[in-house]
C-alpha cells in the first residue's frame, strides 16, 4: 500500500471533539453537585462477563513473572461493586470499555461508557435521575425532556400482538413468518423474541419522547434481580433508554444475591459450552465482596451514542476520532 493511500485524520470534526468534551464537563458537574464520587477500576481483569452475546478481548501479561490471560471489560460493573461492598457510597466513572468485533453504524468494538450506581435508590428514582442528566446534555436539541415508561411487554404487545413472556415457541416461529424474518433459530426461544426485538420493537421506541423500556422477560435478567409485574408474570427488574431508535443505556435493579449469581454464570457458561464459545473465568472477586454490597440501582450508559444524538449524527464514527478499522 502507498503511504500516500493511508487515512491518518479522525472521522470526527473538532465540533464533534468540541462536544465531547462539553459533554464530559457537564456529567462531571452533574454528579460533582450530587456528590457522586468519580472512581478509576482497572480495564484488564482476570475474569470477565460470562454473557454468551458479548465476547471479551483477550489479552496476554505476565504478574509476578507469570504469564497469564486476562480481558479487556466489557464494562466496569464488577470493580465497581466490589468497591460499593468496601463502602464507597454512589460511584460513577467515565471509561473505555471493549466488546470483540462489534462494528457498524452503532457499534465499535472499543468505546467509551459512563456508568454509575446508587445505593438506597430504586429504578424509578434512578429513571427520575437518569432524565435530569438527559436535560443537562440534551437541552440544546430538545428542549425539557419528559420521558414515557414502557413495559417490554406492552411494546411487543402494540407492535406484534404477541405477548413474549407467554408466546410459545410456535408461537414466536409463526409471528416471525408474518412479518417475513424467515429466519430458522431451531427451538432457541429466546433467539426469536430477540429477532422480532431488534427489527420491530427496537427501532420504534423513542421518537415522540425517550422511553424507559421496563420489566424485560426473566431470562434477561443477567445482573438483575427478577420481580412479578402487575399482571402476577415474572421479569427482570431492570430498564433500557431509547431515543430515535437507539438504546442508550441499560440499568438494574442489582442482584446481590451471590448464590444465585454464581448460577446464572455457570449456566451461562454451560450453554457458551454447547456453542463452542470460550469458557469465562467467574469472577470470586465479585462472588465474595455481594454480601456486603448495599441494595442498589446501577446504570451504563453509552456516552458515543449520547453524543450521536447530541450531535443529530447517524453513524458513530462521526463522534469517535478513530474507529477500530483506523486505529
Amino acid at each position: 500500500m502507498s503511504l500516500s493511500n493511508i487515512q491518518f485524520e479522525p472521522t470526527c470534526d473538532l465540533a464533534a471533539m468540541r462536544a465531547r468534551a462539553k459533554m464530559y464537563a457537564q456529567i462531571r458537574q452533574f454528579f460533582n453537585e450530587r456528590d457522586v464520587l468519580e472512581v478509576e477500576t482497572p480495564i484488564l481483569s482476570q475474569a470477565g462477563v460470562t454473557d454468551i452475546h458479548l465476547a471479551s478481548i483477550q489479552a496476554q501479561r505476565h504478574v509476578n513473572g507469570q504469564k497469564q490471560t486476562h480481558y479487556l471489560q466489557t464494562s466496569p460493573e464488577f470493580a465497581m461493586k466490589r468497591l460499593l461492598a468496601s463502602g464507597s457510597g454512589a460511584i460513577y466513572q467515565i471509561c473505555k470499555v471493549f466488546r470483540d468485533d462489534e462494528h457498524g453504524r452503532k457499534h465499535n468494538s472499543e468505546f467509551t461508557m459512563l456508568e454509575w450506581y446508587r445505593p438506597h435508590m430504586n429504578l424509578k428514582a434512578l429513571m427520575f435521575e437518569v432524565t435530569d442528566l438527559l436535560n443537562v446534555t440534551l437541552k440544546h436539541r430538545f428542549g425539557e425532556i419528559r420521558p414515557t415508561i414502557l413495559s417490554y411487554k406492552h411494546a411487543f404487545i402494540d407492535r406484534l400482538e404477541l405477548n413474549p413472556l407467554q408466546a410459545t415457541l410456535t408461537e414466536l416461529k409463526a409471528c416471525c413468518q408474518r412479518v417475513g424474518l424467515n429466519l430458522d433459530l431451531g427451538n432457541d426461544r429466546l433467539g426469536y423474541i430477540d429477532l422480532l426485538f431488534s427489527h420491530f420493537v427496537e427501532p420504534s421506541l423513542g421518537f415522540d419522547t425517550p422511553v424507559f423500556l421496563t420489566d424485560f422477560p426473566p431470562e434477561l435478567a443477567s445482573l438483575a434481580k427478577t420481580k412479578m409485574d402487575e399482571d402476577g408474570e415474572l421479569v427482570a427488574a431492570r430498564f433500557e433508554l431509547y431515543i430515535e431508535g437507539l438504546e442508550l443505556a441499560n440499568a438494574y435493579d442489582e442482584l446481590i444475591d451471590a448464590e444465585v449469581l454464581r448460577s446464572r454464570f455457570e449456566a451461562d457458561n454451560a450453554e457458551r459450552e454447547k456453542l463452542a464459545l470460550h469458557i469465562m473465568p467467574v469472577d470470586e472477586y465479585l462472588l465474595t465482596a455481594l454480601p456486603k454490597m448495599p441494595d442498589c440501582s446501577g446504570i451504563a450508559l453509552g456516552i458515543d451514542r449520547l453524543l450521536m444524538i447530541a450531535t443529530e449524527q447517524i453513524q458513530i464514527e462521526k463522534v469517535m476520532t478513530f474507529p477500530a478499522h483506523l486505529s
